[in-house]
């Protein structure tokens, strides 16, 4: 016969054994959810890539695959070749990365995308990638479009006003265009939201009052 007092602990123990496995999952689940095709693979990469602690040593690894294929016409045809068997693109796959120059993560996510016939998704497996690594550092895309390049002191002022819109915790990693068709004031794209303050616009709007 079991102990009363053994059942008890056991009891009061259980809730929290039964939970570890949910809030082991949950800390490597991705910061944001995507969805697509190309968020599947990211997001199972991310979450492999939590578990060992390597999110940025996979974020590096998938960047530079990106940057050969960008600069070599000849491995960004072997990535989009359907007439290559899946089986040879997988050794030659597993002969590029494998052998420790790549992590297993790495790894294991191309051999995937080779076996799946999905090796032409790469870049923008890697760039969604990307998208929940900024996710989880808090960091906001901003995109400022101005008629003629901004001084240092225009760019702090943008910058800091990014900085209030975004609100605490979050990184703005601000980029500048220029595009004189604008004519003057400013465009500016944070994430999804944009916000039209140029003077062709201004000018435009003027121009469909009148008429």
């Amino acid at each position: 016969m079991i102990p009363s007092t053994l059942l008890k602990r056991t009891s009061q123990r259980l809730p929290t054994i039964l939970s570890r496995p949910l809030v082991t999952e949950a800390a490597h689940r991705p910061p944001i959810d995507l969805y697509g095709l190309q968020a599947r693979y990211a997001n199972a990469t991310y979450t492999a890539a939590s578990k060992v602690n390597i999110l940025t040593k996979v974020e590096e690894e998938l960047a530079s695959i990106k940057a050969t294929a960008l600069k070599s016409p000849s491995f960004q045809s072997f990535l989009d070749n359907p007439l290559i068997s899946r089986s040879d693109k997988e050794k030659s796959i597993n002969d590029m990365l494998g052998g420790g120059k790549f992590s297993n993560v790495t790894l294991n996510l191309m051999l995937t995308l080779a076996g799946n016939a999905r090796l032409s998704e790469t870049s923008k497996i890697v760039d969604t990638y990307a998208e929940l690594m900024k996710a989880k550092r808090g960091e906001v895309e901003a995109t400022i479009i101005s008629a003629e390049p901004l001084t240092k002191t225009q760019m702090d002022t943008v910058a800091l006003a990014m900085k209030n819109q975004v609100g605490e915790g979050k990184k703005v990693v601000l980029s500048t265009q220029v595009d004189p068709t604008i004519l003057g004031g400013l465009q500016v794209q944070i994430g999804d939201k944009f916000l039209d303050l140029s003077v062709g616009s201004k000018i435009d709007a003027i121009s469909r009052t009148s008429l």
